[in-house]
């Protein structure tokens, strides 16, 4: 996650988490099996509908709390796209209760920090504060919630902020090509709009804009109140009750977990944007992935795992394990390269992020990548699929280091699948990945299929999509 200047040194937003998809899981529960007594997560839904649930740690002295919504980018339309990243920005701005600097020295007299994050599909506003502290941290998060000031005089502000926030994003790379792989992947079509929106957007949305947005999305039913850490169920229930019990419910509630939008279709195209002065090749390729609740959820997560990722700077990029890496490596392909396996509530991206300077040889890159892809689909070895569920395992347990991570899993399992897998659960769904279900799932998701396609850079040498498209369905290992 890419982080953004604080509003203070305990106050401070933090960027877009999931604009392009993380090389390995970032957020699911432990896998390990030596955690024989890993902490309940207690859920509860209060009368409203809202739920409420924790990862209590009676040792710990710090708790995150925080509200993962079920709504981002997605629930936008081409007109308001970026209403909701603009909301992110405005709810440290004041509420009708504490004003901006009351706000700012409260958090900072806490010792505590307050951050949020848009992404595609969730808005998250969460608090890492003492034990002590976490009613005072939900009902700080509340406040910003449901009684934000959103002033003309603030919204007008916020814009250059935003501008120049965009500007920073156009200058990455990896960035602007995701977001343009999500533009062609899922073309006229919510998920494929950028999370920050259009600059016309930016500068010509209004506090009607935002407070329809607030009305529509910010609703009981599609929200999730989570603490973990120093943290009492029963107390945080109390606490919820007392501050959000006033929170509107949809006029047509759908249970978390359930598809609350028109399904997205995936669409076969591409998007080059050659620019010379840019000295490497900035490539992503990708096929459609699965959806957070598929059952090839975790066999696509594995054979992510086996392609792995690869940079040349690195002192031991030789040593990796994943035939691509070595094949690469050896003939000086790439400069480095990183899978991917994204997933949203309906559909995901599959697929590969390429950055190269051998100018020469992306024809070269290409057809090998395509080529181990296809190997999938018929003879990946038992043990490259052992060393990727080993590594996914090991993956998943980083990934739960701290509070806020752990917070960030529970939020984000129950707001997509309604549930919170246990870590013996997730750990037993990795472990029943065979190279035979590898082969299903490629040959299901990777053969002869059509993929997206989006490019920056000097990429005069990369070849045609169609002759791209015949090299992938004509490939036999």
């Amino acid at each position: 996650m890419v982080s953004r200047a604080a509003l203070a040194s305990s106050l401070g937003r933090s960027l877009r988490a999931s604009r392009h998809p993380a090389p390995l899981l970032r957020s699911f529960a432990t896998a390990s099996s030596s955690v024989s007594t890993s902490p309940e997560t207690q859920i509860t839904t209060l009368k409203n509908g809202l739920t409420v649930a924790t990862e209590s740690h009676s040792h710990a002295q710090t708790a995150t709390v925080g509200v993962w919504i079920d709504a981002g980018s997605r629930a936008e339309t081409d007109a308001t796209n970026g209403t909701a990243h603009f909301l992110e920005h405005m709810a440290f701005k004041g509420t009708g209760r504490r004003s901006q600097h009351a706000l700012e020295l409260e958090v900072e007299n806490l010792g505590a920090h307050l951050n949020a994050y848009t992404s595609r599909e969730q808005t998250v506003y969460y608090a890492k504060s003492f034990r002590k502290d976490v009613p005072q941290a939900v009902d700080i998060i509340s406040d910003i919630l449901q009684n934000s000031k959103l002033e003309n005089s603030a919204i007008e502000r916020e814009r250059d902020v935003i501008l120049r926030e965009q500007q920073e994003v156009d200058k990455q790379h990896e960035e602007v090509v995701f977001d343009h792989l999500h533009s062609v992947a899922f073309q006229g079509q919510p998920l494929g709009r950028t999370i920050l929106g259009p600059k016309k957007n930016i500068l010509s949305i209004t506090k009607d804009d935002l407070s329809n947005y607030i009305k529509t999305n910010y609703t009981a039913d599609r929200m999730v109140l989570v603490g973990a850490g120093g943290v009492d169920h029963n107390e945080l229930v109390k606490a919820a009750e007392k501050s959000f019990s006033t929170l509107p419910v949809s006029s047509n509630p759908i249970p978390l977990g359930r598809l609350a939008h028109p399904k997205t279709k995936f669409i076969g195209s591409e998007v080059r944007v050659r620019d010379d002065d840019i000295p490497t090749a900035n490539i992503a390729i990708a096929v459609e992935g699965v959806g957070w609740s598929s059952p090839d959820y975790y066999p696509m997560l594995v054979m992510q795992s086996i392609f792995g990722n690869w940079d040349r700077a690195l002192g031991s990029a030789s040593l990796l394990s994943s035939r691509l890496s070595h094949i690469i490596s050896q003939n000086n392909l790439a400069n480095s390269y990183m899978s991917f396996s994204t997933s949203y509530s309906d559909t995901g991206l599959w697929g590969i992020y390429l950055v190269s300077e051998n100018l020469h040889n992306l024809d070269d890159v290409m057809h090998f990548t395509l080529k181990e892809w296809t190997r999938m689909s018929i003879a990946p070895t038992s043990v490259e699929v052992e060393r990727a569920k080993s590594q996914l395992k090991a993956s998943l347990l980083l990934s739960l280091d701290g509070t806020t991570a752990i917070a960030e899993d529970i939020g984000r399992q129950l707001v997509t699948s309604g549930r919170r897998m246990t870590p013996q659960q997730i750990e037993q769904a990795v472990d029943a990945v065979t190279p035979d279900e590898i082969k299903r799932v490629a040959q299901k998701y990777l053969w002869d299929k059509d993929f997206s396609m989006a490019a920056i850079g000097s990429i005069e040498g990369l070849l045609d999509y169609n002759r791209i498209r015949a090299d992938m369905s004509s490939l036999i290992y």
